[in-house]
């Protein structure tokens, strides 16, 4: 991606890249249109995508930075969903209801993160492992340092395209991210 482009994203309903068969096309020609579409759509993707290049967002979960999201359309894959965020000093994200299944790496600082109320510690180079739960996993990182931003990455599979949003358990913002710069 070039610096200063905005990120080009793709129409929900325009989620597989191609319209829908037409009535007596073959299902097998629409599924080669569809693996020639993608094909064509991962070569033009780079293969680098450079964080000083994106723009960062303020959402209910806090400040966060796409790398890869299913919405975006300007990557060569789509297979997975990762993403950076800050966390400013003494401050927390969002409490989020999830499906679980993420990885997430702390770049930078220290904190807990609260699984269903119970508080894992964590500090810089440390994983955390949000587990997978039919019911989902209510979720929030905290920061405890005074003067240091946490700065985390997450990454997960995109599941998204292939079981929807919720990824067969709830995905839904509890309470929002305060309101800090």
């Amino acid at each position: 991606m070039k610096k200063g482009r905005s990120i080009k994203t793709r129409a929900i309903k325009a989620s597989l890249g191609r319209p829908p068969a037409r009535k007596g096309e073959s299902l097998l020609d629409w599924l080669y249109k569809l693996r020639d579409h993608q094909v064509a759509h991962q070569r033009k993707g780079p293969l680098v995508v450079k964080g000083k290049d994106l723009p960062w967002e303020k959402n209910s979960q806090g400040r966060m930075q796409w790398y890869l999201h299913p919405a975006m359309e300007d990557v060569a894959t789509r297979s997975m969903l990762f993403f950076r965020q800050e966390i400013p000093p003494r401050g927390r994200s969002g409490v989020q209801m999830t499906p679980g299944g993420e990885v997430i790496y702390i770049v930078q600082g220290r904190g807990y993160t609260l699984l269903d109320g119970v508080k894992h510690e964590w500090e810089t180079e440390d994983v955390i492992n949000i587990p997978i739960r039919s019911d989902g996993v209510k979720v929030q990182h905290v920061n405890l340092s005074r003067t240091t931003p946490v700065v985390l990455i997450s990454a997960e599979l995109n599941l998204v395209d292939m079981l929807g949003v919720n990824r067969g358990a709830e995905y839904k913002q509890i309470e929002p991210a305060p309101d800090e710069a």
